[in-house]
């Protein structure tokens, strides 16, 4: 099968924050460098950094510290994170602000005074997260996509990437191949050095967040590609999706955590509020806590016509809801639902992973010349992921990335020669579905779903995970039973709808296998077979590798290098609102 070749010096596989961060820090740091953007979607978009609601946790307000941020980060990750990368997180999350609102435009919202506010968010001691109002990640966004389209930056929309290409002779990477969705060609890009930064996206459950076309391509890559994958089980449920009923797709998409924060009560079918029942925070628990109580009202019937639970926020007053979240509000409108005043049934849905490629401070993988940045990276929020850390995860490490690949490519001129074997698997591999009848691929899209949902779930025990394990690996060999007609393959999108299920499918063994592996209850992953968290001074986390075609798993010791449990950088309890601490 043939293919076009494309050179360039630094190739960035996805255009959400992390991506495009990358791209101005490369291009700034030496304008000589030719920079490729290659995104499976449109520039600025699609990917999720746009999508953010909420808010960016920074230690900017008077009384806050870093090190309050970072004890915030390690107590609501279960004390897996990986320190050195949490605490280059809130160190670099104030650089970050400031260059957004300095450099790049950015004006988030103030007080009266001119400083900027501070929302409330769930699970941490300190009001940090910064916002524009509730449309945070647009303003982000924008303002990023002015830059970069303002340098010489080469663009590869609608370009999926389906395999990264090693050198020949085992030197690093040497690029990536690609399908040009608009052609339906195939297209190698050789570049000194690669970013991956595709975002992952839990879309295998049943209700999320993410669009669709988030499928974990870059983890399902990554894996094939050789790097290990840590922290797989942690796939953070958001507590407060929308329940708009079968017919629409905003179902699952988030309400965010500012409303709990703000004051909302979560209700159950009864109207009676249950959080106070399971956490002494109540509603500004961290997200896993808040998931777990919704799910435990659904599953002993205390629910409403379509089976969630609710979000009230008309006792705070509807001006002032309608005032401080326009976005939500407006949303919840269009699906008939009144926001403001009245109530919106709501359920867990599931939004962000924490697992991912394992990477160092700079970027760097265990691959010369390729990086990592944002969700595709595991080790920054170890078992849960602070509500306002993910768009400060992907700018933060998106900005140091491109840094980094700047120096690379300075230091390494020459492009390496790619493993014409690799490339050749990866476009049979991709050719698979022409070559078995068309099939409805997205009925067996819908079974993955309510197997994750409900075998690999909110609430998880070892029974219901093998047979999880099971209902994968048949869905598996029934996608390659099915395929697609093979005609005009310009915008075929019945093919990247299966190799879109084929990528969630290979990362949903992962998931599954991880979880089982883990016999303690921390943050996200909750066994209801081993409800205990542990030792925390005897913390592993989960790798996975593959190995011969085989998926091997091993528990890692987790190095405490800054704080070890028992141990505080701050004076008081971590992850606690002040009005609780007091």
């Amino acid at each position: 099968m043939r293919f076009e070749e494309h050179r360039t010096d630094i190739l960035i596989v996805g255009t959400g924050g992390a991506g495009l961060f990358a791209a101005l820090h490369a291009k700034k740091a030496d304008p000589t460098l030719k920079i490729t953007l290659a995104v499976k979607g449109l520039l600025g978009k699609c990917g999720c950094t746009r999508m953010v609601q909420g808010g960016y946790n920074v230690a900017l307000a008077p009384g806050d510290s870093v090190e309050r941020h970072f004890m915030d980060t390690i107590e609501g990750g279960k004390w897996l994170p990986r320190q050195d990368l949490a605490w280059r997180l809130v160190e670099g999350a104030i650089e970050r602000v400031r260059e957004l609102e300095n450099e790049l435009g950015c004006f988030f919202d103030r007080n009266r005074d001119g400083s900027l506010h501070f929302k409330a968010f769930a699970g941490q001691s300190f009001d940090r997260t910064v916002h524009k109002a509730d449309l945070t990640g647009i303003e982000i966004i924008n303002r990023l996509m002015e830059q970069v389209r303002a340098l010489d930056v080469e663009e590869l929309e609608e370009h999926r990437a389906i395999e990264l290409i090693p050198a020949q002779d085992g030197s690093g990477i040497a690029g990536v191949l690609f399908i040009d969705v608009r052609a339906g060609t195939y297209r190698l890009v050789r570049a000194r050095c690669v970013l991956l930064a595709t975002g992952a996206g839990p879309t295998m459950y049943r209700y999320h967040t993410p669009s669709g076309d988030k499928t974990c391509d870059g983890l399902a890559m990554a894996l094939r590609y050789g790097l290990a994958l840590r922290d797989m089980e942690m796939v953070q449920f958001h507590p407060t999706g929308l329940l708009g009923g079968p017919d629409t797709r905003m179902t699952g998409t988030v309400l965010e955590e500012g409303l709990r924060g703000a004051g909302g009560h979560l209700l159950n079918g009864a109207g009676e509020r249950f959080m106070l029942n399971v956490d002494p925070r109540g509603e500004r628990a961290t997200r896993d806590v808040v998931s777990r109580g919704i799910y435990a009202e659904m599953r002993a019937g205390r629910v409403g016509p379509m089976g969630g639970v609710y979000i009230a926020m008309g006792h705070l007053g509807p001006d002032m809801v309608r005032r401080k979240f326009p976005g939500m509000v407006k949303r919840c409108e269009d699906c008939g639902f009144d926001l403001a005043a009245g109530q919106v049934e709501i359920v867990p849905t599931a939004h962000y992973m924490m697992g991912g490629v394992e990477f160092e401070v700079d970027g760097s993988t265990a691959s010369p010349g390729l990086y990592a940045a944002g969700e595709d990276c595991g080790g920054v929020h170890g078992a849960n992921r602070l509500g306002g850390n993910g768009v400060a995860n992907s700018t933060v490490y998106g900005g140091i990335a491109g840094d980094s690949m700047a120096a690379f490519a300075r230091a390494h001129r020459s492009l390496r020669e790619p493993d014409r074997r690799v490339i050749e698997a990866g476009i049979a591999r991709a050719e698979v579905p022409f070559g078995q009848p068309a099939g409805p691929v997205h009925e067996l899209r819908d079974e993955l779903a309510q197997t994750m949902w409900d075998d690999v779930g909110v609430m998880r025990q070892r029974d219901a995970m093998e047979r999880g394990l099971q209902s994968v690996a048949r869905h598996h060999a029934d996608l390659r039973t099915q395929g697609v007609a093979d005609g005009d393959r310009a915008f075929n999108l019945s093919w990247h709808d299966w190799l879109n299920l084929d990528s969630l499918l290979d990362i949903s063994e992962v998931i599954t296998r991880s979880a089982l592996a883990r016999e303690n209850s921390r943050g996200a992953h909750f066994r209801e077979d081993f409800p205990e968290p542990g030792s925390l001074e005897d913390s592993t986390y989960t790798r996975v590798s593959r190995r011969g075609g085989e998926l091997a798993l091993e528990l890692v010791p987790v190095e405490f290098t800054i704080v070890r449990p028992g141990q505080s950088l701050i004076g008081d309890a971590a992850g606690v609102p002040p009005q609780l601490a007091a």
